[in-house]
């Protein structure tokens, strides 16, 4: 391809992905990591030819619908190498249109406590949930150890609560959590987060109606860290799954990680 060709689309990536940062979907998360155009260009360089085509598809889909099918074939795509493009993750989420015909299969509520069902667990590099929340459950405050969180809403509605890291102190004075926001995700909204971004906790507010939500992870990850709202203080926690692929697990555990 002439040269000339190439630079004009390398330009067009940068352009759509400097106005999907800046559209109102990541108004109210200032802290979220963001990039320049000039760090678009720089990664559209260092990628391929079928980087640069997939990246552009994938961008196109706003006014798109896939099924949740073709949602996972594309994760496969994208995550081929080990570079993760937060925007062009968020732009297939979004573009995949909550279809319960889809995913009922893989929601599997527990009475007790929310619960985390595998849906496909990926190439090693990503992995996919569907996370089921019962009238007024929720986790704690957790970090996400290290990796990418993706979260989109399938039905209802859930409150995220995001928090600042708490400060290290050798004493052992409790030192309550500060907040840093507070949100409520809707039916075929996405969020994202990670650790740089700071910890959060998820709730269904509601007493009278369940919440169903699709997470992605990248890397995936099997513990976390979960924070005492009140000291600050930490601890180790497994994070397991309820059920795998539509099928109960006998040691099936919620645990943390939302």
């Amino acid at each position: 391809m002439e040269a000339h060709k190439v630079e004009d689309i390398r330009q067009n990536i940068a352009e759509k992905m400097a106005k999907q940062m800046k559209c109102e979907k990541y108004a109210n998360d200032q802290r979220r990591a963001s990039r320049t155009i000039e760090d678009v260009k720089k990664y559209a360089e260092n990628g391929g030819q079928e980087d640069i085509c997939r990246i552009i598809k994938n961008l196109n889909l706003s006014k798109q619908q896939i099924t949740l099918k073709e949602l996972i074939e594309r994760l496969y795509e994208i995550f081929e190498n080990d570079r993760v493009n937060v925007e062009e993750v968020h732009a297939l989420m979004s573009a995949y249109q909550s279809n319960p015909a889809e995913w009922l299969k893989f929601a599997k509520f527990d009475r007790y406590k929310y619960t985390r069902n595998l849906v496909d667990a990926g190439n090693g590099k990503f992995n996919l949930m569907i996370l089921c929340w019962g009238e007024g459950q929720g986790s704690s405050i957790h970090d996400h150890a290290d990796a990418h969180c993706f979260m989109k809403m399938l039905t209802g509605s859930l409150c995220e609560t995001r928090y600042e890291w708490p400060e290290k102190k050798d004493d052992e004075d409790a030192n309550p959590m500060r907040e840093i926001s507070r949100s409520i995700l809707r039916t075929n909204e996405v969020c994202y987060i990670n650790d740089s971004i700071g910890l959060h906790r998820v709730e269904n507010l509601s007493y009278s109606d369940c919440a169903v939500s699709l997470h992605l992870y990248s890397p995936p990850f099997n513990s976390c860290t979960v924070f005492d709202a009140r000291t600050g203080r930490s601890s180790k926690v497994t994070a397991t799954f309820w059920s795998v692929y539509g099928e109960r697990k006998k040691d099936g555990n919620s645990n943390e990680s939302s």
